[in-house]
Protein backbone atom coordinates (compact mmCIF):
# COMPACT_ATOMS: atom_id res chain seq x y z
CA UNK A 1 0.00 0.00 0.00
CA UNK A 2 1.47 3.20 -0.88
CA UNK A 3 1.88 6.15 2.15
CA UNK A 4 -0.26 9.02 1.45
CA UNK A 5 1.24 12.39 1.74
CA UNK A 6 0.11 15.54 3.43
CA UNK A 7 0.55 18.63 2.03
CA UNK A 8 2.07 21.66 4.85
CA UNK A 9 -0.78 23.35 4.33
CA UNK A 10 -3.25 20.65 5.79
CA UNK A 11 -0.90 19.28 8.34
CA UNK A 12 -0.78 22.61 9.97
CA UNK A 13 -4.78 22.99 9.89
CA UNK A 14 -5.01 19.41 11.40
CA UNK A 15 -2.04 20.43 14.05
CA UNK A 16 -3.99 23.59 14.99
CA UNK A 17 -7.36 22.07 14.92
CA UNK A 18 -5.97 19.76 17.49
CA UNK A 19 -4.82 22.68 19.92
CA UNK A 20 -7.56 24.75 19.45
CA UNK A 21 -6.22 27.23 17.59
CA UNK A 22 -7.87 26.75 14.06
CA UNK A 23 -11.04 27.81 15.20
CA UNK A 24 -12.48 31.20 15.95
CA UNK A 25 -11.29 31.76 19.83
CA UNK A 26 -14.79 31.65 21.98
CA UNK A 27 -16.24 29.82 24.57
CA UNK A 28 -17.17 29.96 27.62
CA UNK A 29 -14.76 30.48 31.25
CA UNK A 30 -16.78 28.51 33.50
CA UNK A 31 -15.22 25.81 35.09
CA UNK A 32 -16.99 22.77 32.66
CA UNK A 33 -15.89 24.51 29.45
CA UNK A 34 -12.50 25.49 30.76
CA UNK A 35 -11.92 22.10 32.05
CA UNK A 36 -12.90 20.59 28.24
CA UNK A 37 -10.92 22.67 26.89
CA UNK A 38 -7.48 21.55 28.96
CA UNK A 39 -8.88 18.40 28.02
CA UNK A 40 -8.75 18.78 24.88
CA UNK A 41 -5.35 19.86 25.04
CA UNK A 42 -4.54 17.69 27.46
CA UNK A 43 -2.71 20.50 29.97
CA UNK A 44 -1.50 23.96 30.30
CA UNK A 45 2.36 24.31 31.23
CA UNK A 46 2.62 26.62 34.93
CA UNK A 47 5.06 29.20 34.37
CA UNK A 48 5.67 31.85 36.86
CA UNK A 49 7.00 34.61 34.84
CA UNK A 50 4.86 37.51 34.49
CA UNK A 51 5.72 39.86 31.53
CA UNK A 52 2.30 40.34 30.53
CA UNK A 53 0.64 37.69 32.24
CA UNK A 54 1.72 34.36 33.27
CA UNK A 55 2.07 31.51 30.79
CA UNK A 56 -1.12 28.86 31.93
CA UNK A 57 -3.23 32.44 31.64
CA UNK A 58 -1.67 33.34 28.41
CA UNK A 59 -2.36 30.18 26.93
CA UNK A 60 -6.22 29.89 27.71
CA UNK A 61 -6.76 33.68 26.96
CA UNK A 62 -5.63 32.64 23.61
CA UNK A 63 -7.95 30.33 23.09
CA UNK A 64 -10.67 32.07 24.87
CA UNK A 65 -11.10 36.06 24.83
CA UNK A 66 -13.41 36.19 27.62
CA UNK A 67 -10.85 34.61 30.35
CA UNK A 68 -9.29 36.00 33.13
CA UNK A 69 -6.60 34.70 35.63
CA UNK A 70 -9.68 34.86 38.21
CA UNK A 71 -11.20 32.07 36.50
CA UNK A 72 -8.58 28.77 36.70
CA UNK A 73 -8.05 28.76 40.48
CA UNK A 74 -11.41 27.66 41.09
CA UNK A 75 -11.26 25.09 38.36
CA UNK A 76 -8.26 23.76 39.94
CA UNK A 77 -9.46 24.26 43.93
CA UNK A 78 -12.97 24.56 44.07
CA UNK A 79 -14.31 22.27 41.95
CA UNK A 80 -11.34 20.21 41.33
CA UNK A 81 -11.56 19.24 37.71
CA UNK A 82 -7.63 19.88 37.65
CA UNK A 83 -4.90 18.72 39.27
CA UNK A 84 -1.23 19.98 39.04
CA UNK A 85 1.84 17.80 38.34
CA UNK A 86 4.37 17.01 35.95
CA UNK A 87 4.94 16.39 31.83
CA UNK A 88 7.77 17.91 30.71
CA UNK A 89 7.17 20.56 33.15
CA UNK A 90 4.77 21.80 35.93
CA UNK A 91 1.48 21.68 34.35
CA UNK A 92 -2.07 21.82 35.34
CA UNK A 93 -3.62 18.17 34.41
CA UNK A 94 -7.49 17.27 33.95
CA UNK A 95 -8.49 15.20 36.98
CA UNK A 96 -9.72 12.44 34.35
CA UNK A 97 -6.33 11.59 33.66
CA UNK A 98 -5.44 10.79 37.62
CA UNK A 99 -4.99 7.07 36.96
CA UNK A 100 -2.91 7.15 34.44
CA UNK A 101 0.00 9.18 36.46
CA UNK A 102 0.35 6.76 39.25
CA UNK A 103 3.00 5.26 36.63
CA UNK A 104 4.64 8.78 36.39
CA UNK A 105 4.02 8.46 40.08
CA UNK A 106 5.84 4.87 40.87
CA UNK A 107 8.31 6.34 38.09
CA UNK A 108 9.45 9.29 39.47
CA UNK A 109 9.71 8.01 43.28
CA UNK A 110 12.13 5.28 42.06
CA UNK A 111 14.24 7.56 39.99
CA UNK A 112 14.49 10.37 42.40
CA UNK A 113 14.51 8.18 45.61
CA UNK A 114 17.94 6.61 43.85
CA UNK A 115 19.46 10.11 43.56
CA UNK A 116 18.44 11.10 47.16
CA UNK A 117 20.24 8.43 49.09
CA UNK A 118 23.37 9.90 47.68
CA UNK A 119 22.62 13.70 48.27
CA UNK A 120 21.11 13.21 51.92
CA UNK A 121 21.41 9.72 53.30
CA UNK A 122 19.48 6.80 54.14
CA UNK A 123 18.06 8.63 56.98
CA UNK A 124 16.24 11.43 54.74
CA UNK A 125 13.26 8.62 54.51
CA UNK A 126 12.53 9.90 58.19
CA UNK A 127 11.80 13.13 56.96
CA UNK A 128 9.61 12.11 54.33
CA UNK A 129 8.11 10.44 56.62
CA UNK A 130 7.83 13.02 59.21
CA UNK A 131 6.50 15.71 56.92
CA UNK A 132 3.75 13.51 55.45
CA UNK A 133 2.39 12.77 58.79
CA UNK A 134 2.82 16.69 59.33
CA UNK A 135 0.32 17.02 55.96
CA UNK A 136 -2.02 14.40 57.43
CA UNK A 137 -2.59 15.90 60.88
CA UNK A 138 -2.40 19.32 59.99
CA UNK A 139 -3.63 19.79 56.54
CA UNK A 140 -2.92 22.11 53.68
CA UNK A 141 1.05 23.41 54.59
CA UNK A 142 4.20 24.66 52.80
CA UNK A 143 7.53 24.30 53.91
CA UNK A 144 7.50 27.03 56.41
CA UNK A 145 4.36 25.01 58.33
CA UNK A 146 7.09 23.10 59.23
CA UNK A 147 9.99 24.60 60.51
CA UNK A 148 13.58 24.31 58.37
CA UNK A 149 16.84 23.01 59.18
CA UNK A 150 20.22 24.07 58.18
CA UNK A 151 21.11 22.62 54.45
CA UNK A 152 24.69 22.96 53.22
CA UNK A 153 24.48 22.48 49.34
CA UNK A 154 22.80 19.04 47.38
CA UNK A 155 18.91 18.50 47.09
CA UNK A 156 16.88 20.49 44.49
CA UNK A 157 18.28 24.12 43.87
CA UNK A 158 19.58 23.76 47.19
CA UNK A 159 16.21 23.60 49.02
CA UNK A 160 15.71 23.12 52.77
CA UNK A 161 15.23 19.29 53.30
CA UNK A 162 11.51 19.68 54.48
CA UNK A 163 11.07 21.89 51.16
CA UNK A 164 12.64 19.17 49.29
CA UNK A 165 10.74 16.27 50.76
CA UNK A 166 7.26 18.28 50.49
CA UNK A 167 8.43 17.99 46.62
CA UNK A 168 9.09 14.75 46.98
CA UNK A 169 6.01 13.38 48.07
CA UNK A 170 3.82 15.49 45.42
CA UNK A 171 6.28 14.12 42.71
CA UNK A 172 5.93 10.64 43.69
CA UNK A 173 1.74 11.00 44.56
CA UNK A 174 1.70 11.18 48.16
CA UNK A 175 0.25 14.83 48.21
CA UNK A 176 -1.44 17.05 45.97
CA UNK A 177 -0.82 20.91 45.13
CA UNK A 178 -4.56 22.06 46.68
CA UNK A 179 -3.87 25.25 46.77
CA UNK A 180 -1.38 28.62 45.61
CA UNK A 181 -1.07 31.64 47.63
CA UNK A 182 0.98 34.44 45.03
CA UNK A 183 2.06 31.32 43.40
CA UNK A 184 3.21 29.48 46.58
CA UNK A 185 1.89 26.31 46.22
CA UNK A 186 0.82 24.39 49.54
CA UNK A 187 0.15 20.73 49.63
CA UNK A 188 -2.46 17.94 51.04
CA UNK A 189 -3.03 14.49 51.43
CA UNK A 190 -3.97 13.42 48.41
CA UNK A 191 -7.14 11.41 49.35
CA UNK A 192 -8.29 14.72 50.75
CA UNK A 193 -7.87 16.64 48.35
CA UNK A 194 -8.80 14.33 45.02
CA UNK A 195 -11.25 11.48 46.79
CA UNK A 196 -12.39 10.51 43.79
CA UNK A 197 -9.50 10.18 41.58
CA UNK A 198 -7.19 8.69 44.31
CA UNK A 199 -9.98 5.93 44.97
CA UNK A 200 -9.96 4.47 41.13
CA UNK A 201 -8.81 1.68 40.31
CA UNK A 202 -5.46 1.23 39.53
CA UNK A 203 -4.62 0.09 35.68
CA UNK A 204 -1.75 -2.06 34.66
CA UNK A 205 1.76 -0.69 33.01
CA UNK A 206 0.35 -2.31 29.77
CA UNK A 207 -3.25 -0.14 30.40
CA UNK A 208 -1.75 3.17 31.25
CA UNK A 209 0.97 3.19 28.32
CA UNK A 210 -1.50 2.56 25.79
CA UNK A 211 -4.22 4.77 26.65
CA UNK A 212 -1.12 7.80 27.28
CA UNK A 213 -0.54 7.10 23.91
CA UNK A 214 -3.58 7.20 22.47
CA UNK A 215 -4.40 10.35 24.48
CA UNK A 216 -0.60 11.79 22.56
CA UNK A 217 -1.44 10.95 19.56
CA UNK A 218 -5.41 12.55 19.41
CA UNK A 219 -3.68 15.87 20.60
CA UNK A 220 -0.95 15.94 17.67
CA UNK A 221 -3.03 14.64 15.04
CA UNK A 222 0.31 12.57 13.44
CA UNK A 223 3.22 11.67 15.46
CA UNK A 224 6.14 10.26 15.44
CA UNK A 225 7.33 7.56 18.42
CA UNK A 226 9.01 10.00 19.45
CA UNK A 227 7.24 13.31 19.71
CA UNK A 228 4.14 10.40 21.29
CA UNK A 229 6.22 9.31 24.10
CA UNK A 230 7.92 13.19 24.50
CA UNK A 231 4.01 14.82 24.75
CA UNK A 232 3.27 13.43 28.27
CA UNK A 233 6.59 12.84 29.16
CA UNK A 234 5.79 9.33 31.49
CA UNK A 235 6.00 6.68 28.12
CA UNK A 236 9.59 6.02 27.12
CA UNK A 237 10.20 6.07 23.36
CA UNK A 238 11.69 2.75 23.29
CA UNK A 239 7.51 1.57 24.73
CA UNK A 240 6.28 4.32 22.70
CA UNK A 241 8.01 2.52 19.30
CA UNK A 242 6.91 -0.65 20.32
CA UNK A 243 3.00 0.41 20.68
CA UNK A 244 3.45 2.14 17.08
CA UNK A 245 4.75 -0.96 15.65
CA UNK A 246 2.30 -3.19 17.47
CA UNK A 247 -1.25 -0.58 16.16
CA UNK A 248 0.94 -0.69 12.68
CA UNK A 249 0.76 -4.40 12.27
CA UNK A 250 -3.47 -4.48 13.46
CA UNK A 251 -4.46 -1.50 11.28
CA UNK A 252 -5.28 0.70 13.62
CA UNK A 253 -2.50 2.80 13.12
CA UNK A 254 -1.02 4.17 9.49
CA UNK A 255 1.41 5.37 8.34
CA UNK A 256 1.73 9.10 6.27
CA UNK A 257 4.47 11.28 5.29
CA UNK A 258 4.10 15.01 5.78
CA UNK A 259 5.46 17.95 3.88
CA UNK A 260 7.69 19.98 6.13
CA UNK A 261 7.97 23.91 5.94
CA UNK A 262 11.16 23.11 4.04
CA UNK A 263 9.51 20.82 1.44
CA UNK A 264 10.76 17.26 2.86
CA UNK A 265 8.74 15.03 3.79
CA UNK A 266 8.04 13.61 7.39
CA UNK A 267 7.17 9.90 8.42
CA UNK A 268 4.27 9.64 10.86
CA UNK A 269 1.79 7.82 11.97
CA UNK A 270 -1.92 9.29 12.40
CA UNK A 271 -5.40 7.05 13.09
CA UNK A 272 -6.44 5.76 9.26
CA UNK A 273 -8.46 8.43 8.23
CA UNK A 274 -6.58 11.67 8.87
CA UNK A 275 -4.91 11.87 5.44
CA UNK A 276 -8.39 11.51 3.82
CA UNK A 277 -9.94 14.00 5.45
CA UNK A 278 -10.64 17.44 4.72
CA UNK A 279 -8.24 19.80 6.50
CA UNK A 280 -9.94 22.20 9.20
CA UNK A 281 -10.59 25.91 8.10
CA UNK A 282 -8.02 28.09 10.14
CA UNK A 283 -9.13 31.60 11.33
CA UNK A 284 -6.77 34.26 9.71
CA UNK A 285 -7.27 35.99 13.20
CA UNK A 286 -4.14 37.34 14.38
CA UNK A 287 -3.36 36.21 18.27
CA UNK A 288 -0.71 36.54 20.92
CA UNK A 289 0.94 32.87 22.00
CA UNK A 290 2.57 32.34 25.24
CA UNK A 291 6.57 31.01 24.63
CA UNK A 292 5.45 27.90 26.33
CA UNK A 293 1.65 27.25 24.36
CA UNK A 294 1.46 23.60 23.67
CA UNK A 295 1.36 24.37 19.77
CA UNK A 296 5.14 25.10 20.39
CA UNK A 297 6.45 23.32 23.42
CA UNK A 298 8.20 20.91 20.98
CA UNK A 299 10.25 23.71 19.92
CA UNK A 300 11.81 21.03 16.97
CA UNK A 301 8.23 19.98 15.77
CA UNK A 302 7.05 23.37 15.10
CA UNK A 303 10.14 24.50 13.52
CA UNK A 304 9.92 21.69 10.85
CA UNK A 305 5.77 22.50 10.59
CA UNK A 306 6.14 26.29 10.78
CA UNK A 307 9.66 27.02 10.03
CA UNK A 308 9.60 28.89 13.18
CA UNK A 309 12.63 28.51 15.36
CA UNK A 310 12.12 29.43 18.56
CA UNK A 311 14.45 29.52 22.22
CA UNK A 312 13.49 31.63 25.13
CA UNK A 313 16.37 33.93 26.05
CA UNK A 314 15.63 34.09 29.96
CA UNK A 315 18.78 33.08 31.08
CA UNK A 316 20.90 34.29 27.91
CA UNK A 317 22.58 37.48 29.03
CA UNK A 318 21.06 40.52 27.69
CA UNK A 319 23.74 41.44 24.83
CA UNK A 320 23.92 38.26 24.07
CA UNK A 321 19.84 37.62 23.42
CA UNK A 322 19.21 37.56 19.50
CA UNK A 323 15.33 39.03 20.97
CA UNK A 324 14.59 39.46 24.57
CA UNK A 325 14.40 38.25 27.87
CA UNK A 326 10.42 36.93 27.30
CA UNK A 327 9.22 37.25 23.82
CA UNK A 328 5.83 36.02 22.46
CA UNK A 329 5.18 34.37 19.02
CA UNK A 330 2.45 36.42 16.96
CA UNK A 331 -0.05 33.55 15.18
CA UNK A 332 -1.97 35.04 12.22
CA UNK A 333 -3.88 32.17 10.44
CA UNK A 334 -2.05 28.97 9.71
CA UNK A 335 1.50 31.25 9.87
CA UNK A 336 3.87 32.53 12.72
CA UNK A 337 4.18 35.90 11.24
CA UNK A 338 6.28 37.59 14.06
CA UNK A 339 7.63 37.95 17.93
CA UNK A 340 7.03 40.78 20.13
CA UNK A 341 8.91 41.96 23.04
CA UNK A 342 6.22 43.94 25.40
CA UNK A 343 5.11 44.29 29.06
CA UNK A 344 2.43 45.01 31.26
CA UNK A 345 3.71 48.40 32.77
CA UNK A 346 1.53 48.69 36.06
CA UNK A 347 2.76 52.26 36.94
CA UNK A 348 1.80 53.80 33.47
CA UNK A 349 -1.39 51.94 32.95
CA UNK A 350 -0.54 50.30 29.80
CA UNK A 351 0.80 47.44 27.47
CA UNK A 352 4.33 48.49 26.36
CA UNK A 353 5.69 47.30 23.39
CA UNK A 354 9.48 47.43 22.82
CA UNK A 355 9.97 45.80 19.79
CA UNK A 356 8.24 43.60 16.77
CA UNK A 357 10.18 41.17 14.53
CA UNK A 358 8.48 40.01 11.60
CA UNK A 359 9.41 36.70 10.62
CA UNK A 360 11.04 36.26 6.95
CA UNK A 361 9.72 36.50 4.43
CA UNK A 362 6.29 38.22 6.13
CA UNK A 363 6.20 41.83 5.24
CA UNK A 364 4.57 44.26 7.79
CA UNK A 365 1.34 45.40 5.65
CA UNK A 366 -0.84 47.71 6.81
CA UNK A 367 -3.64 45.18 7.35
CA UNK A 368 -1.23 43.50 9.47
CA UNK A 369 -0.93 46.41 11.36
CA UNK A 370 -4.66 46.44 12.15
CA UNK A 371 -4.85 42.87 12.78
CA UNK A 372 -1.74 43.93 15.28
CA UNK A 373 -3.02 46.54 17.18
CA UNK A 374 -6.41 44.77 17.72
CA UNK A 375 -4.64 41.59 19.34
CA UNK A 376 -2.58 44.06 21.86
CA UNK A 377 -5.63 46.45 22.53
CA UNK A 378 -7.65 42.87 23.40
CA UNK A 379 -4.39 41.90 25.28
CA UNK A 380 -4.38 45.18 27.07
CA UNK A 381 -8.00 44.33 28.56
CA UNK A 382 -6.99 41.02 29.48
CA UNK A 383 -3.81 42.33 31.93
CA UNK A 384 -6.09 45.01 33.38
CA UNK A 385 -4.72 48.14 31.48
CA UNK A 386 -6.04 50.79 29.50
CA UNK A 387 -4.01 50.94 26.59
CA UNK A 388 -0.98 50.47 24.63
CA UNK A 389 2.12 51.70 24.01
CA UNK A 390 4.73 51.63 21.49
CA UNK A 391 8.65 52.36 21.97
CA UNK A 392 10.37 54.58 19.38
CA UNK A 393 11.66 52.11 16.51
CA UNK A 394 9.78 49.53 17.94
CA UNK A 395 9.28 47.48 14.44
CA UNK A 396 11.88 46.21 13.82
CA UNK A 397 13.94 44.69 10.08
CA UNK A 398 13.34 41.12 9.94
CA UNK A 399 16.03 38.76 11.67
CA UNK A 400 17.94 36.27 8.66
CA UNK A 401 19.12 32.75 9.88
Amino acid sequence: MSVPILDNRSARAHFLHAHALAEAPTGGTDPASLHALIHRLGFVQVDSVRTVERAHDMILFARRPAYRPRHLPRVIEKERLLFEHWTHDAAVIPVDFFALWRLKFARDAARISAKWDDWRGPEYKALLDRVYAFAETHGACNADDLGTTATKGGGWWNWQPEKTALEYLWRSGKLTICHRTNFRKHYDVTERVLPGPASTPNLTPEETIDRLNWLALERLSFATSGEIAAFWDIVTPQEAKAWVQHNLRTGALREADITLNDGSLRRVVSVPDLPDRDPPQVTQRMRVLSPFDPALRDRKRAERLFGFSYRIEIFVPAPKRTYGYYVFPLLEGDRLVGRIDMKTNRDTDSLHVTALWPEPPVRWTKARQTKLETALARTARFTGVSGVTFADNWLRAPILA
